[in-house]
């Protein structure tokens, strides 16, 4: 399956709208269930507005119901990691769960929501 996520991610790279940074990046999520939910970065004139590639295939996930995640991987030109609001956003949705870094030759690293993000802020932390 890791294959099919690596190449979800990959494809929606492609779709990535990045008139601005021109760095283009795509996502892909896969639930417990086996599904694949992919996402790519959509940029706005005003940064704030934009939304990466992680959220929007995390987000897009959560709208259709699903709530347990195993696997993610990001795919990018160099094979960078997510930035700190996406890894915010990886742990509370997903926990710990391993993360796949895929540069445009298909090179990956692995790591995980724990590496990437230690000492995770978390629900935990707000007596939820």
């Amino acid at each position: 399956m890791q294959n099919k996520l690596i190449q979800a991610a990959m494809e929606a790279r492609k779709r990535a709208y990045a008139n601005y940074s021109h760095f283009h990046v795509g996502a892909a999520v896969e639930t417990s269930q086996g599904k694949i939910f992919p996402g790519c970065n959509v940029e706005n004139a005003s940064y704030s507005l934009t939304m990466c590639a992680e959220r929007t295939a995390l987000f897009s996930a959560i709208a259709a119901g699903e709530k347990e995640f195993t696997r993610l991987v990001v795919a990018t030109e160099n094979g960078v990691s997510p930035c700190g609001a996406c890894r915010q956003v990886i742990w509370e949705l997903c926990g710990d769960i391993p993360i796949t870094l895929v540069d445009e030759s298909g090179a990956c690293t692995e790591t995980s929501a724990a590496q990437l993000l230690p000492h995770a802020f978390g629900q935990q932390d707000l007596g939820a």
